[in-house]
């Protein structure tokens, strides 16, 4: 059984990170599939003059039925893309009758092959990561316990059956908010180890690192493989990491959420990633120079924000950085 399945689904704006997940994947993985699903025709344009050795490239015209174009207009454009993620991962099991697929967020990169979480995922026909919060920056209320960012489903009964389930319910409901214990595709899942059959929590503490849970490792490079260490003193390699929260800003500006990250993490973990952001926004630019695929926003100045800088200065978790940092 092929095993290495995967989707994402990205617009222009993502296409550096999209881009480096592949490579990534390319590195560490012998023998993959990534199924890219292109959100805008841009993107897609671009994505198929690369050629990608390792992915196919679908459309929206390709993918979009009648049950999500219905609600598309209802939705902004990053609720459109958590409304659509269980449709990508069942139109791959229908379409290219894969026997396994795995839904990962655009700006995922991995260190590690995945095999190790095949592994562990063994018999079970669902694959759920925790956020696994630090302390302090615990939104499991909100946000849920589990997090999309990489999830399996096998194509078989148990994993069919979920899997429709979520796609129903984010068809039904899926915004930006809270509202009778919903958040986003989320929190839905919050309650599957009751609800369906063969669901498996990934043990591993190396799959799903992020700015949201770092601050409860030590990160090194060990024998040049990236690795956390825990309270405990248990070592693991890290197999990916999510970097959810990082934006382009104007003026050559990078920021990098709201958590501590320490002078290891941006060394050792954001600083090599952006560069390859950036060396992969020349290659596109190359192919298409109208437009930033970094996806750079316009730095917002209101009333509050020196009040924002001096609060989140105090706190250590002012992390707007000059690009130049990491280059």
């Amino acid at each position: 059984m092929k095993r290495n399945n995967f989707c994402t689904l990205f617009d222009s704006n993502y296409l550096t990170r999209g881009l480096v997940l592949y490579h990534s994947l390319e590195n560490v993985c012998n023998d993959f599939h990534l199924y890219i699903f292109a959100f805008d025709e841009k993107c897609f344009s671009i994505l198929n003059k690369l050629n990608l050795k390792h992915a196919t490239i679908i459309s929206l015209r390709q993918f979009e039925d009648d049950k999500l174009l219905k609600v598309k207009p209802t939705r902004t454009i990053a609720e459109y893309c958590w409304t659509s993620t269980s449709s990508t991962i069942l139109y791959v099991l229908n379409n290219f009758k894969t026997e396994t697929c795995t839904y990962l967020d655009a700006d995922l990169y991995f260190y590690k092959s995945p095999e190790i979480i095949f592994d562990e995922f063994k018999n079970s026909s669902i694959l759920l990561t925790e956020h696994r919060y630090s302390k302090n920056y615990d939104k499991s209320r909100k946000a849920g316990k589990y997090c999309v960012q990489y999830i399996t489903f096998k194509n078989n009964d148990d994993g069919l059956t979920a899997l429709k389930w979520w796609r129903d319910k984010c068809i039904e409901w899926c915004f930006n908010r809270i509202e009778d214990g919903k958040f986003g595709d989320q929190k839905y899942l919050d309650d599957w180890l009751e609800r369906f059959k063969g669901v498996h929590v990934l043990q591993n503490l190396g799959g799903g690192v992020a700015a949201w849970n770092v601050q409860q490792y030590k990160v090194q490079n060990s024998q040049l493989e990236l690795t956390i260490i825990d309270f405990n003193k248990n070592e693991y390699p890290v197999i990916f990491y999510h970097f959810h929260y990082l934006r382009f800003l104007e003026n050559n500006l990078i920021e990098l959420g709201r958590r501590k990250l320490s002078e290891d993490v941006l060394s050792l973990i954001y600083a090599p990633y952006i560069r390859e952001l950036e060396k992969t926004k020349n290659i596109i630019s190359e192919i298409d120079n109208s437009f930033d695929s970094n996806g750079t926003t316009k730095n917002s100045f209101t009333l509050k924000t020196p009040l924002i800088y001096f609060w989140r200065k105090l706190r250590g978790t002012y992390n707007i950085f000059p690009t130049s940092k990491f280059i």
